[in-house]
């Protein structure tokens, strides 16, 4: 039985495997798939974003080797980074959630 942590690696393999095997090499993601990635798997973080380019840049700031596509390590970056920025949220409200709690 795996643990849930290899669950969710598991599960961030299948996800990134689902989306770059539309079209093109099946071990990356061209723009189209990110972009559809993007809309399917990170609905609410596209929804508060008001940049039209949002997926040019991203694509732009993962592609290392500047290939126009993106490669399960570039993508594991994007999830890492996006993870951390939540994870920074989260202990801000826990902080200010204990700020304002009774002394």
């Amino acid at each position: 039985m795996p643990t849930k942590l290899e669950s969710c690696m598991d599960c961030l393999i299948k996800i990134f495997h689902h989306y770059s095997g539309k079209e093109g090499d099946k071990y990356k993601l061209n723009k189209g798939e990110l972009k559809l990635l993007l809309q399917c798997e990170l609905t609410d973080f596209l929804a508060s974003q008001k940049d039209p380019r949002l997926v040019e840049k991203i694509m732009e700031d993962l592609d290392n080797n500047k290939d126009n596509e993106v490669d399960f390590n570039e993508f594991v970056i994007l999830v890492a980074a996006l993870t951390v920025a939540c994870n920074e949220f989260f202990e801000e409200q826990l902080r200010q959630k204990e700020a304002g709690g009774c002394h």
